[in-house]
C-alpha cells in the first residue's frame, strides 16, 4: 500500500463540489480544507501496482480542480 498526498487548488466557489466527488474515489481516504495556495489536502492510499500518474490525472479531471500538488511518502513513523 503506498500513501500520497494530494493538494488541490479548486475554481473559485467549487472548493466543496469538489471535496464531495472526491470522496466517491475508493482511495481517498480524507478530505481536508486548508488555507494557503492550495483550498483541499487529500490523503489516499493506493494498492503498490497502481500507477501513480494516471491516479493523479484522475483527480485533476474532477470538474472545479483548477490545479494540483502531489506528494509521495517514503516511511510513516508511529
Amino acid at each position: 500500500m503506498q500513501t500520497i498526498f494530494i493538494m488541490v487548488k479548486c475554481e473559485l466557489g467549487r472548493a466543496y463540489e469538489v471535496a464531495e466527488a472526491a470522496m466517491e474515489t475508493e482511495q481517498v481516504s480524507e478530505v481536508f480544507s486548508i488555507s494557503g495556495q492550495y483550498d483541499l489536502h487529500f490523503k489516499c492510499y493506493l494498492p503498490d501496482d497502481m500507477d501513480v500518474g494516471r491516479f493523479v490525472m484522475g483527480i485533476q479531471k474532477i470538474p472545479g480542480v483548477k490545479d494540483t500538488f502531489t506528494l509521495i511518502t517514503f516511511k510513516a513513523f508511529s
